[in-house]
């Protein structure tokens, strides 16, 4: 009789303190999450030094509560960490922890993409991973963090294309909200005063640039951010819903207008979009049209997925070991950690 295989997530890389189970490669056992938003919404943002502590703080609860699903005499065979990029701090914390963990249950340490995470996150559906996947594919990854687009040709099998020159896209969301005092996390908050002034059927008069980057697969968005601090800045009067609104059009435009040259300079007619600014829901709709229109299959994570979770860590994890069947490699934490394929 075959026996079960279960492989342990961690997720540590920012702010948010993650474990998950994950049986076969396929059914999710647990996925808890803690979130540190009320530690830092008073700094209006990520403070490193008070993430690593927290995820020091929390780390032992939320396993526990996670592996609590297998029983009484849990069994691990890979323990799959998050080893960048990510906080240095953050990342270490959750490095420590799973080579702990590994030895406890004499189990395989693996350390994963925290992007490629993100990716591969599109494969749930309802707890269980459906692996739906279709490559060769443009992958957008769009988060706190990053803004990226890449080639997959297979799991494990990617190139990077394009980047961010500056800010990433959900930095810019949350620097907008803070210069317009919507308090942290300010990114949903910005899109939601867009959909209200959407839904309000107003004209808006505000246009901010598109930063197109025509000829590269790069993106900047620190422009379209400079341009709503000096629209601030020159006018007393305005109307935020309305400047979200026009912001938001601007950074879904350009994404959109990215990725869909990608999809035409490489021949390729999949999409699959992952990371906390995916489930911006305009984001998800215009793709959404796009796609329709040139027979393009798209794949979004479901929303639950979308942020920080161990769940698309220990698929990720799971993937890698099958494939690669080492024990204990690529565990050095790398904040600064590019997406490449799989290697020993």
């Amino acid at each position: 009789m075959k026996k079960d295989f279960y492989t342990l997530g961690i997720e540590t890389t920012c702010d948010e303190t993650s474990a998950s189970v994950l049986k076969n490669g396929t059914e999710l056992v647990s996925n808890v999450v803690y979130s540190q938003t009320d530690i830092h919404k008073k700094f209006k943002g990520v403070v490193p030094e008070l993430a690593s502590r927290a995820h020091s703080m929390k780390m032992a609860s939320v396993v526990k509560q996670a592996i609590s699903k297998l029983g009484t005499k849990p069994k691990i065979d890979v323990v799959a960490f998050a080893s960048g990029p990510g906080l240095p701090g953050a990342l270490l914390v959750g490095r420590v922890g799973a080579e702990l963990l590994s030895r406890m249950y004499n189990a395989k340490l693996i350390g994963v993409n925290h992007l490629e995470g993100h990716l591969l996150a599109c494969d749930f559906k309802e707890g269980t991973a459906k692996t739906q996947l279709t490559f060769p594919l443009i992958g957008l990854i769009v988060s706190g963090g990053h803004t990226e687009l890449w080639i997959g040709k297979n799991y494990g099998d990617y190139k990077l294309i394009g980047r961010t020159r500056d800010d990433a896209v959900g930095e810019a969301f949350d620097k907008v909200a803070k210069l317009l005092d919507l308090g942290y996390p300010g990114g949903p908050k910005v899109s939601q005063l867009a959909q209200k002034f959407r839904s309000s059927g107003k004209e808006c008069k505000i246009k901010f640039p598109r930063p197109y980057m025509r000829g590269t697969f790069e993106f900047s968005f620190s422009g379209v951010k400079t341009a709503v601090s000096y629209f601030l800045r020159d006018n007393k009067k305005f109307n935020k819903d309305e400047v979200c609104y026009a912001f938001e059009e601007a950074v879904v435009d350009t994404l959109i207008y990215k990725v869909l040259e990608a999809v035409k300079y490489y021949k390729i007619k999949a999409i699959a979009v992952g990371g906390g600014v995916s489930a911006n829901k305009w984001l998800r709709k215009r793709l959404g049209e796009e796609c329709d229109k040139r027979k393009i299959k798209l794949y979004f994570s479901e929303p639950m997925y979308c942020s920080d979770n161990a769940a698309m860590i220990a698929l990720a994890g799971y993937k890698k070991f099958k494939k690669l069947g080492k024990k204990n490699f690529n565990i050095e934490i790398n904040p600064n950690m590019i997406i490449d394929s799989w290697r020993d």
